[in-house]
């Protein structure tokens, strides 16, 4: 899940190098049980001994998580019963002085009577900044699944879960990892300094890098074959958490799972002619979907045609410019006939629609708005006769009751995990006081990916993109990997299912995503 980031539309966002959030965010320990600090892994926090024990808690100490609860669970799939350990938890990090920093919460699934050495593990987080986890665990992959049918879930709908049978739990063990933030994960300490560890590009990666090894510690895990998957943001995230988990932690990575990704910035910070070609075969995938919807779903196979001309006749007229009236009248007409929008309209825009703009436009003679999401849903535009734009996504709001409510009653109920607080699925705090940077760089993720796949000749990436997808076009991120040398596109599998950014909200294409997973875990 990814939020919309005003910030990121100003030609001087961009992205700078912070040595601080790196060294800030040393050190992780056990919550519970505290430890001998000469049997501590180097880098790692170990605990104190001593009166200190025996003496009042600090405010750190009341405000920390519970301990973790491990449970066992049994799950009564059609062929085959699943019977596996479920333990909700945290892990606190300290700074480099020792001091507590933040509890990050994880959810973790183990097959039972697996061998712990061979057993693959996947580590998932969401995006935004400032989702959590719960988009995967209880839309896709985890034991339990919402379904998340936008145009049938509403904020009233009934939060009840169901087994999943499309769990990735058969082929991997699953750690859900929620950022500070996000779900019950919290700051301990206080100020504005402390924030800026972990509300920041690297601060954030170095945290959940380093989550990531502590669990492999705790639960005895560091020979599996180990997996990183990320969603939306995660598109940032995961290439940088592989990196530091190469590099800093001694931590090898397998495999690269990009759900929906963002991996560039450049394209959608307002003046980059890229993000029109980037949109356009989406926009037409919604056009085509409302009027074939009944001889089946559009592919992106039937896009052929589109993808080929963004790249050519539609991006050589963009480069022209509106100067060249006669490419720009070429250009709207092109568009319009593709996207069934007004004539008038597109020649009014000059046929560069960006998504608030076609999001309204598209049906806008019904008072509907197309989702961000998923543009294939469409709901009620609440002002319709306003000349501004004030209307939120049809595909995306209706869900965030449902699912906050879904995964409270997992955790307290079905996991006997009972912290305090709210559980936050998607926080707009964390996306307003990110920090994405202040240097002449927009945040992007290729230069890491060209990195740990030329570091790693066993690494192998699957990128995954729903059609209808307007949060993060599938065409911008397939552009972006078409640009990748020939070492590392032979080891990167690009796949495209109908749907929005949520796209295994859909049935077939979950089921396809999931197999593509087991292909990569398995080989």
């Amino acid at each position: 899940m990814m939020m919309g980031s005003p910030a990121l539309r100003r030609a001087g966002l961009v992205l700078a190098v912070s040595a601080f959030a790196l060294a800030g965010l040393a050190r992780a320990d056990d919550p519970p049980q505290p430890r001998n600090e000469a049997t501590a892994p180097a880098g790692q926090k170990g605990g104190r001994g001593g009166n200190a024990a025996q003496s009042a808690p600090s405010a750190a100490e009341q405000h920390r998580l519970p301990a973790d609860s491990t449970t066992k669970q049994t799950l009564d799939l059609p062929g085959r019963t699943l019977n596996f350990a479920a333990t909700a938890g945290s892990i606190r990090v300290f700074d480099d002085k020792g001091e507590p920093l933040a509890d990050i919460a994880a959810t973790s699934y183990e097959l039972d009577g697996a061998d712990r050495g061979t057993r693959p593990v996947t580590f998932l987080f969401n995006g935004g900044p400032g989702a959590s986890s719960a988009w995967l665990q209880f839309g896709a992959v985890g034991p339990w699944r919402l379904p998340l049918d936008g145009e049938r879930l509403s904020p009233s709908a009934s939060p009840e879960v169901k087994p999943n049978a499309d769990t990735w739990l058969d082929f991997t063990d699953l750690v859900f990892i929620d950022p500070v933030g996000t779900g019950y994960s919290r700051l301990i300490a206080s100020g504005e300094d402390a924030r800026k560890r972990f509300y920041s590009v690297d601060g954030d990666v170095n945290s959940i890098a380093l989550v990531i090894r502590r669990w492999l510690e705790k639960h005895d895990r560091l020979t599996s074959p180990k997996y990183v998957a990320g969603e939306s943001y995660g598109g940032i995230r995961g290439p940088k958490v592989v990196r530091q988990l190469q590099l800093q932690h001694g931590v090898g990575v397998r495999g690269l799972i990009l759900v929906s990704p963002l991996v560039d910035f450049r394209e959608f910070t307002g003046s980059s002619l890229l993000q029109y070609v980037a949109t356009l075969p989406s926009y037409v995938a919604v056009a085509r979907e409302a009027k074939e919807s009944t001889k089946g779903p559009v592919t992106r196979a039937a896009l052929a045609d589109v993808e080929a001309y963004a790249r050519g006749e539609f991006l050589n007229d963009l480069v022209k410019g509106e100067a060249d009236r006669e490419a720009t009248t070429r250009l709207a007409d092109k568009v319009a006939e593709l996207t069934g929008i007004d004539q008038a309209v597109s020649r009014r825009l000059a046929g560069r629609f960006d998504v608030g703009e076609f999001r309204r436009e598209f049906d806008r003679k019904n008072g509907k708005v197309t989702g961000r999401y998923d543009a294939s849903v469409r709901g009620f535009d609440p002002y319709p006769d306003s000349s501004s734009s004030r209307f939120g996504d049809p595909s995306g709001d209706a869900l965030q009751a449902p699912l906050t409510s879904a995964a409270v009653d997992v955790l307290t109920r079905k996991l006997n995990w009972r912290p305090d607080g709210s559980y936050e699925v998607l926080n707009g705090a964390v996306e307003r006081n990110w920090d994405f940077g202040g240097g002449i760089n927009p945040p992007q993720s290729l230069s890491e990916l060209r990195q740990i796949l030329a570091t790693d000749a066993k690494l192998n990436v699957l990128v995954a993109h729903g059609l209808f997808d307007l949060a993060t076009p599938y065409f911008g991120t397939k552009r972006a990997l078409d640009q990748l040398p020939a070492f590392a596109t032979q080891r990167v599998k690009f796949v495209v299912y109908p749907g929005g950014h949520m796209f295994y909200s859909r049935d077939g294409s979950r089921q396809a995503f999931r197999s593509e997973v087991e292909a990569l875990v398995r080989e």
